[in-house]
């Protein structure tokens, strides 16, 4: 797992690289003065948030994630329209794409 964050001091301490390495997350800052190393992370999350989180109450954690793998794998690869990629979905994308 990658962990990207700006370069905050709560990001960038040693404390927090520990427990990062504790854990197997490799830790990933965006450049300085670079708001946009962010962007695409910050979109993404954005579309997850607005599409299917707002709209339910979750009764546990794994329904939570198991609603997010499957909005991530059955929706927003196979089926979103993406307009960086064309207007195509990730996977429409890759198969065109494909070497």
């Amino acid at each position: 797992m990658i962990f990207h964050s700006d370069r905050g001091c709560q990001y960038t301490s040693q404390q927090f690289a520990s427990l990062a390495d504790r854990f197997g997350v490799r830790l990933s800052v965006g450049r300085t003065g670079q708001c946009w190393d962010n962007a695409l992370a910050e979109s993404f999350f954005a579309t997850i948030k607005r599409e299917l989180l707002d709209m339910t109450i979750w009764p546990t954690r794994a329904a939570a994630r198991t609603a997010i793998f499957d909005f991530i794998e059955s929706w927003y690869n196979l089926h979103r329209l993406h307009s960086s990629l064309g207007y195509l979905s990730p996977a429409e994308y890759e198969t065109a794409f494909a070497a």
